[in-house]
């Protein structure tokens, strides 16, 4: 059942309250009148209304105050001014006021039904444009959101395929050497060096796991309440003794710039993983005879601090230097010179930069070198 539209006259001629409620109420309007400025406010306050008639002109509160207090009452109610006094300077100032039609007096009854018909026609038309909008706007959030699931899907779908790529090696050699050895066919003497093979690629498998786990875990903000104040030179220290033996067995110099102590609010865990995977990146993929440089600063003036790990290696080609932040990828030169390798350690140290508010950014030239250098804010 439809709401009948309620129409409010406030008029101080009681001939022009009565004469629009006899034209009015036979048309289906439920009309409700007030004799001054105050009283029809207050009116518009307890109750609802579709249409205000208003006359400009009446003792006490001006018809142009009630109107601007309408308004703000109700900012989609219907105004339609009626006066005795018509001019072109009084209709625009009834316009900028809210005023969305002029009716001169005297006026006739199909001239009131004429105005208030035609502005009900277009506030009609105005909603159901707002309703055509919202519904397009929803469409287009469907859209959106069915293109990022499809997106996600794929991901996912890639993911599976890397993630069974890079587990099932491993796995086919600890099975071959397992059978080898039960069958007989591997000599005494020669199963050591298998034994030696194949925990080898057991560590790796162990390690891809422990960066898959690190890295679910860094998505999901598990470990954050395990954040304390943290030396970033110490946590260096302590990953520069493990990866110092690993550097002289290549023949890479390995050259340190510490200037000041900075500290940050964070997990160590999470810091430690963000040194290894930027120092064991820079020695995997520099040739025996290079560099890998690693500085720690502050800059004081955006109060961060400042780390880059530098090598002379392989460098990333412009191309690749987007798609190597995503699990799995490793550049094509990368695979050629290290055959193992996840593509999961620079996923981890960007989520460890941005979980921690800070910033990373890459600097290569192919044959040249790589810099990678991150910002996290002190304290």
């Amino acid at each position: 059942m439809n709401t009948p539209t309620r129409i409010l006259v406030v008029d101080d001629e009681v001939g022009i309250r009565e004469g629009c409620r006899r034209v009015l109420v036979p048309q289906g309007f439920e009309v409700d009148v007030a004799e001054n400025g105050p009283v029809g406010l207050r009116k518009l306050r307890e109750s609802r209304y579709d249409v205000l008639l208003l006359d400009i002109m009446m003792p006490g509160m001006s018809g142009m105050e009630v109107l601007r207090q309408a308004r703000q009452i109700d900012p989609d109610l219907i105004c339609i001014i009626i006066t005795g006094y018509a001019t072109v300077e009084l209709a625009v100032q009834a316009v900028r006021e809210g005023a969305h039609d002029f009716i001169a007096k005297p006026f006739s009854a199909d001239l009131l039904l004429q105005v208030v018909n035609r502005e009900l026609e277009r506030r009609a038309l105005r909603k159901e444009a707002e309703r055509v909008r919202a519904l397009e706007e929803e469409a287009r959030e469907l859209a959106r959101a069915k293109a990022e699931l499809q997106k996600l899907e794929a991901v996912e779908g890639r993911f599976m395929l890397s993630l069974v790529h890079i587990l099932r090696a491993p796995v086919a050699v600890l099975q071959n050497t397992i059978q080898l050895i039960r069958q007989g066919y591997i000599p005494p003497e020669e199963q050591p060096e298998m034994l030696e093979r194949a925990e080898t690629r057991a560590g790796e498998l162990l390690a891809t796991l422990d960066d898959l786990l690190l890295l679910a875990y860094l998505k999901e903000g598990i470990g954050l309440s395990r954040a304390e104040t943290v030396s970033l030179a110490e946590v260096l220290e302590g990953v520069l003794a493990t990866m110092r033996p690993r550097a002289e067995r290549r023949g890479i110099s390995l050259e340190v710039d510490v200037r000041g102590d900075p500290r940050v609010r964070a997990n160590p865990d999470h810091l430690r993983a963000l040194w290894s995977h930027l120092i064991d990146n820079a020695i995997r993929y520099t040739p025996s005879g290079g560099r890998v440089t690693v500085s720690l600063w502050t800059d004081p003036e955006r109060n961060l601090a400042v780390g880059a790990v530098s090598d002379t290696g392989i460098g990333i080609p412009a191309d690749e230097i987007p798609r190597i932040f995503e699990e799995f990828y490793r550049t094509e030169e990368g695979k050629r010179m290290q055959e193992t390798g996840t593509g999961l350690g620079l996923p981890i140290v960007r989520q460890v930069v941005e979980t921690y508010g800070g910033s990373i950014e890459v600097e290569s030239e192919v044959g040249r070198g790589t810099t990678f250098r991150f910002t996290l804010p002190i304290g």
